[in-house]
């Protein structure tokens, strides 16, 4: 899909009319090109900022909207407006839109004034740790928030597809039951049917979540109705370990990036349980906005797909400290907790063979060399070169 529709008409006579066609005087017909708007909520995290540059390089006029929840939720670490003020100068045809998704007349209001041609909800409360302690602000964020997303599409852009950034931690701690095989610095899958990785089938029942696995997979069954109810063209992404360079990572919510950060800043970092071999699958931001793309130019309804980095791109906690001294030079300062965090997956990486059957064009293209080549860098950048 490209950045824009094209629209067939005339050029106005002297008087202003449009001559009527076939008849002399007519002008020959010319090619409107009216671009594609986007709404992306959470514009200025991760996920959101790396889709917004993705269609303004493809040419749609994209709205992104963020009011920097993420510093209230998380502290200032978590701020994020260094990130929309980078695509405030970077990018063409962005508006940044200050609006929380919980204050229901504003979205509402804006979706009815953008009418966008699709609609991509990043923007949530991201951490199961912080949950436990905010529960009304988390369910009125993730679940409430998208509640007000959805019905104003509905009423005001029924045909836009809408993707929505879910979590695997929907599955609660069911992956934990499956049969493991301890290796020496990682778990793995002992049963041969898990070889691939978790599917969607995975059953979401009888299962500690944490509240934000709760809120998230609220607002996951919400996206599904509405695709089903209504025919919706709606899809939901639960991501595995989504991560990348421009991440504002912190101790509760963005693994691998705060991981890198405490390498470099010889911060110490706690190791929750299950030995420190609990194993994520990484995918870059980039190849989430790939899919969201191939997605909004075949949309189908009411979907679900796991999006991870799958095996090739899985570590453990141990191996991403191996990895990250061996590019930054510079030892892991941990510690050990027997704790393990309620709902945390022991193993954990996603089977993409249902996404690749039903989108063979897409492919995970970041390896995890990249990964931590880029974060180590993104890092560096934005904390000083001589770490």
């Amino acid at each position: 899909m490209g950045g824009g529709l094209t629209v067939k008409g005339t050029q106005p006579g002297e008087n202003g009319s449009f001559p009527p066609q076939g008849v002399p005087g007519a002008t020959p017909a010319a090619k409107v090109t009216v671009p594609m708007r986007i709404l992306i909520t959470g514009s200025s995290g991760l996920i959101g900022s790396e889709v917004c540059a993705h269609f303004d390089a493809l040419g749609w006029t994209v709205h992104g909207l963020d009011n920097n929840q993420r510093a209230v939720f998380l502290g200032p670490e978590g701020d994020t407006r260094w990130n929309q003020r980078r695509l405030e100068a970077s990018l063409k045809r962005f508006s940044h839109h200050e609006l929380d998704i919980r204050d229901r007349a504003g979205v509402l209001d804006l979706i009815a004034t953008v009418r966008p041609d699709a609609i991509v909800h990043t923007a949530a409360q991201p951490s199961h740790d912080r949950a436990a302690a905010i529960p009304f602000e988390d369910f009125d964020t993730n679940a409430g928030g998208t509640l007000n997303l959805l019905e104003a599409t509905r009423r005001h852009a029924p045909e836009a597809p809408f993707v929505l950034l879910s979590t695997n931690k929907v599955y609660g701690d069911a992956p934990n039951r499956l049969e493991l095989r301890e290796e020496a610095r990682r778990w793995e899958y002992a049963d041969p049917a898990y070889a691939g990785g978790i599917p969607e089938t995975l059953a979401v029942d009888h299962s500690t979540h944490s509240l934000f696995g709760v809120s998230k997979l609220a607002a996951d069954v919400l996206t599904q109705e509405y695709g089903r109810y209504f025919g919706m063209k709606t899809c939901c992404l639960r991501g595995g370990c989504l991560t990348g360079p421009a991440h504002s990572a912190v101790e509760l919510h963005g693994f691998l990036s705060y991981l890198v950060r405490c390498n470099l800043e010889g911060r110490r970092y706690t190791l929750h349980g299950y030995k420190g071999k609990q194993v994520r699958d990484n995918i870059h931001s980039l190849d989430v906005a790939r899919f969201i793309q191939a997605f909004i130019e075949a949309p189908q309804s009411g979907e679900v797909y796991n999006i991870g980095g799958g095996k090739a791109n899985s570590c453990s906690i141990l191996e991403a400290f191996d990895r990250v001294e061996a590019l930054s030079g510079r030892e892991m300062v941990f510690e050990y907790s027997e704790e393990p965090r309620i709902g945390d997956h022991i193993c954990y990486y996603s089977d993409l063979s249902r996404i690749q059957a039903h989108y063979p064009q897409w492919t995970v293209s970041v390896s995890l060399d990249r990964i931590f080549e880029e974060i180590l860098q993104g890092w560096r950048q934005r904390l000083g070169e001589n770490l």
